[in-house]
């Protein structure tokens, strides 16, 4: 935020609602993608902002992709970081990943509330960072849980200092997981109808990038490499990737120099 102010732009970043600083929803497993598309289409009218850039990290660009296709109008291009645009199909590709993926664990009720409550809000944001820093896709065995993949004695990445550490943990104290598990992953495969779109076509026209990290544990799905070199084209005609050799999933923490600089590349090759 601060490296695109300092550019000239102006830089906007809230809280997903039940994240951060946000009001925890009264129902958080209620909460939808569609909720946070709709919070953001808010927040710009609120704004009076007609057209924007958007930026997301992680399944911030879930949000950021369905955002586009819902207000295509809007946008002036779209970069998202570790995890790439993925249809509906390829969301449902992850499904058949085995019982102790990640994502399917966090998917079941009560499972990961109770491998969660287990330690406090920091000690969780310490295993999950420690644990996505790794290029191996995270799979526990039967009669594992996720966090305990990471050892109590494994230290934080070299990137990551113990005042973030603090930082993060006091967000989550407040807002506890409840929200974070329900979106993205109990509403992962969520259908979604933007309007004027075909749903077996979810096209993306405007200008968009991807920046990845090979080392991403994410780029070590099954088949991605392949749908990042010949399939998601289809779906972004004027995508732009970039390969980072050395970078995990949090490329922006591990490189922010070097983040920053791409970002303000591609904003400026798109001005409007």
């Amino acid at each position: 935020m601060i490296a695109v102010a300092k550019a000239g732009y102006r830089a906007i970043a809230p809280d997903y609602r039940g994240y951060g600083l946000s009001d925890v929803p009264a129902e958080p497993e209620k909460t939808s993608f569609a909720d946070l598309v709709a919070d953001t289409a808010t927040i710009l009218a609120s704004l009076a902002i007609s057209k924007v850039f958007v930026i997301g990290k992680d399944f911030g660009g879930m949000v950021g992709y369905i955002f586009a296709l819902f207000f295509p109008e809007k946008l002036a291009g779209i970069i998202t970081l570790g995890i790439p645009y993925m249809p509906p199909e390829a969301l449902q590709q992850l499904q058949t990943l085995p019982e102790g993926f990640y994502m399917r664990r966090w998917q079941e009720p009560g499972r990961a509330e109770a491998d969660f409550g287990r330690f406090d809000a920091k000690t969780v944001v310490r295993k999950i960072y420690i644990l996505f820093s790794n290029s191996e896709v995270p799979i526990a065995g039967e009669n594992q849980e996720i966090l305990d993949l990471v050892e109590p004695s494994a230290p934080l990445p070299s990137w990551f200092t113990e005042e973030d550490l603090e930082t993060y943990g006091a967000s989550y104290a407040k807002s506890g997981f409840l929200t974070a598990l329900q979106v993205p992953y109990r509403s992962l495969l969520e259908r979604i109808a933007p309007p004027n779109h075909d749903p077996n076509a979810p096209i993306v026209v405007a200008p968009s990038l991807f920046i990845t990290g090979e080392q991403d544990f994410f780029f070590n799905f099954p088949g991605m490499e392949e749908y990042l070199e010949n399939g998601i084209k289809q779906f972004l005609p004027n995508l732009e990737i970039i390969y980072i050799p050395e970078a995990s999933h949090f490329l922006p923490e591990q490189f922010p120099a070097k983040t920053n600089q791409l970002l303000l590349d591609f904003l400026k090759r798109n001005n409007y």
